[in-house]
C-alpha cells in the first residue's frame, strides 16, 4: 500500500512538474501576446461583465429657425436659393447653441438648479464609471459632462441632437429637459441683443426727435407768451395790410389836397381840414411802420425769430417721420428676423439600458489590441531578419 502511494505521489509530482515546464514554455513563446491581447481583454471582459453599472439614455432633436425662413418661394430653382439664403442666418446661431450647451456656463446654470454631481456619484454607479470627486473643479466636471452628454449639430439638416448618459433613466431625461430649456434661453438671449442691437440705434434717434420737437415748442409757447402773439406770422400779415390800406387813404388825401390848391385857397376851411387829414394820416401810418420796423419789439425782428422757430419745427417734423419710419422698419426687420428652436424630437424617459455595450467593445478593442500585436510582431521580426 505504502509503495504504491509513492508511485502515485510521483506521477502527480511529474505531471505538475510537466504542466510548470509546459506554462512556462507557453508564457516564454506566447508572452508578448499574452501581455498586449490575453491580459487586457480579459481585464476588460471582467469588468464589462462582472462590475460595469448600467447607464440609460435619454435623447432629444431640435432646430433653430428664424420667422423669415417661414417665407420662402413655393417651387423651383428660386425655392432652392431662398433656402439656401435664409439657412445661413440660422446655421451659425444653431452652431453657437451647439457650443454653448457643451461649455462652462452650462453646467454652471445647471450645477445651481440640480445637484449635478450627486447624479455623476449614484450609489449604483461603479467605481471607474462614476466621478470620483465629490467637489470636483470646474474643468473635472466638464470634462466628465461631456463623455457623458454629446450635442450634435447636423450641417445638413440644420438639426442638433442631444443624447445623455446617466446612471438612472430619470437622470437622464431630466438632464436631457434641461438643456433643451437652457438652449431655449439661449437663443432668447440672442433675440434680445439682436433686437437691442438692430432696433436701438433706430429707438435712439426717434427719442431725439421727440426731445427737438419738444424743445422747439416750448420755444414757440416761450415766444407767443412774451411777445402776447398768438401767431405773429398773422399779425405780421394783418399788419402789412393795414399799413397798405392807410398808405392808400394817405396817397389818395394828398391827390385830394393837390387837386384843391388849385381851386380853393389855402386859407378856407374846407383846405384846412384836408391838410389836417393828410398829417393824420402821415402820422398813423409812420407810427405802423415803426412798429413793424423801428424799436426793441419791432414785428420784423419778433417775426423773424418765429419764422426761424418754425423752419426749425418743420425740420424737426420732418427728422421725426424719419426716425419713426426707420423704428419701425427696424423693427419689422428684428420680428423676421427672431430666432426660435422646434423640437423635433422631445426627450424621452429610458425604459432599458443602452450602455455599456460589453460585447461590442470586447470585440472592437481585441481586434485592436491583436492589429497593434501583429504590427508589432512584423516590426521585430523584419529587425532580426535584417540583423541576421
Amino acid at each position: 500500500m505504502e509503495t504504491t502511494d509513492e508511485e502515485y505521489n510521483n506521477k502527480l509530482l511529474k505531471n505538475v512538474l510537466f504542466l510548470k515546464e509546459k506554462t512556462k514554455k507557453i508564457w516564454s513563446n506566447n508572452r508578448n501576446f499574452l501581455i498586449v491581447v490575453v491580459i487586457p481583454i480579459l481585464c476588460l471582459s471582467a469588468y464589462y461583465l462582472l462590475l460595469a453599472s448600467k447607464q440609460y439614455e435619454s435623447e432629444a432633436h431640435f432646430v433653430v429657425r428664424s420667422d423669415g425662413q417661414n417665407a420662402m418661394p413655393a417651387t423651383g430653382l428660386s425655392q432652392m436659393m431662398g433656402a439656401l439664403g435664409s439657412s445661413g442666418g440660422s446655421q451659425s446661431e444653431g452652431v453657437s447653441v451647439n457650443d454653448y450647451l457643451q461649455s462652462h456656463d452650462v453646467v454652471a446654470k445647471i450645477k445651481s438648479q440640480v445637484d449635478l454631481v450627486s447624479m455623476f456619484r449614484r450609489p449604483e454607479a461603479d467605481i471607474i464609471a462614476r466621478l470620483w470627486f465629490s467637489n470636483p473643479t470646474p474643468e473635472t466636471l466638464l470634462k466628465y459632462y461631456l463623455k457623458h452628454v454629446r450635442v450634435k449639430y447636423e450641417t445638413e439638416t440644420g438639426i442638433t441632437n442631444i443624447k445623455v448618459r446617466m446612471f438612472r433613466p430619470e437622470d437622464a431625461y431630466l438632464l436631457a429637459h434641461m438643456l433643451l430649456k437652457l438652449g431655449e434661453d439661449r437663443v432668447n438671449e440672442m433675440n434680445r441683443r439682436r433686437y437691442d442691437s438692430a432696433v436701438g440705434v433706430a429707438k435712439n434717434q426717434l427719442q431725439q426727435a421727440e426731445d427737438k420737437i419738444t424743445e422747439i415748442q416750448i420755444a414757440i409757447t416761450h415766444f407767443r407768451r412774451g411777445d402776447q402773439d398768438l401767431d405773429p406770422k398773422v399779425t405780421g400779415e394783418t399788419q402789412i395790410k393795414l399799413v397798405s390800406q392807410l398808405t392808400a387813404q394817405l396817397s389818395q388825401a394828398r391827390a385830394q389836397l393837390d387837386s384843391m390848391k388849385q381851386t380853393i385857397s389855402p386859407d378856407s376851411p374846407q383846405y384846412i381840414a384836408q391838410a389836417r387829414q393828410v398829417e393824420a394820416l402821415e402820422a398813423v401810418v409812420n407810427k405802423q411802420r415803426n412798429i413793424m420796423t423801428s424799436g426793441q419789439k419791432a414785428m420784423v425782428g419778433g417775426l423773424g425769430s418765429y419764422e426761424e422757430l418754425r423752419i426749425k419745427q418743420e425740420f424737426a417734423a420732418k427728422r421725426y417721420e424719419s426716425a419713426a419710419a426707420s423704428f419701425v422698419k427696424a423693427n419689422e426687420t428684428a420680428v423676421r428676423q427672431k430666432l426660435f428652436i422646434i423640437h423635433v424630437v422631445e426627450p424621452n424617459m429610458p425604459v432599458k439600458s443602452t450602455y455599456p455595450k460589453p460585447l461590442i467593445t470586447i470585440a472592437g478593442t481585441m481586434l485592436v489590441l491583436m492589429i497593434v500585436y501583429a504590427i508589432g510582431w512584423l516590426i521585430v521580426a523584419g529587425t532580426r531578419e535584417h540583423a541576421a
